[in-house]
């Protein structure tokens, strides 16, 4: 019996890509944030699911993002918000390459100090968050030690 609906697996909500990354087993409530995060939004097809069935977590979140392949700075960014999330990449509608995600020691020019007296917020410096811990995943600002939870880090733009 063919189970192929309209191009879906029989029980599949989200469709297939030919080529790109898949983003799997994100927290239920951090794919949109994640998404924003990389830029994924500008340009590029993305599919979102939001709080879909996982045998494995309960539920999750999953991005597609179609004729794009994510850097290796871009999965440790992902890690921040999703450590336990794997990154696929998908050509010609196959797996090619399946990615453990990996929480950096240093992130440096995305996330924006929490301290309003931090000189990220007053002079043009960079910003670079350092690892405190991996679990819970908390950040400290390098310049002046003011530590967040991951899921509290505000972004720049």
């Amino acid at each position: 019996m063919n189970e192929q609906l309209g191009g879906l697996k029989k029980g599949m909500i989200v469709s297939p890509i030919e080529n790109g990354t898949v983003i799997d087993h994100l927290p239920p409530g951090r794919a949109v944030r994640i998404a924003q995060m990389l830029g994924l939004m500008e340009g590029a097809v993305v599919i979102i699911g939001q709080n879909l069935k996982s045998t494995k977590y309960g539920r999750k979140d999953l991005i597609k993002v179609e004729n794009r392949f994510l850097t290796d700075e871009e999965c440790s960014r992902i890690a921040i918000f999703a450590p336990e999330a794997t990154v696929n990449i998908i050509k010609n509608y196959e797996l090619v390459e399946k990615r453990k995600v990996s929480i950096p020691d240093v992130v440096e020019g995305i996330a924006v100090c929490s301290n309003a007296n931090c000189i990220t917020n007053k002079e043009p410096v960079p910003t670079r968050m350092l690892t405190v811990s991996r679990s819970p995943v908390k950040m400290a600002c390098h310049y002046c030690g003011y530590e967040v939870r991951a899921e509290d880090l505000r972004f720049r733009g």
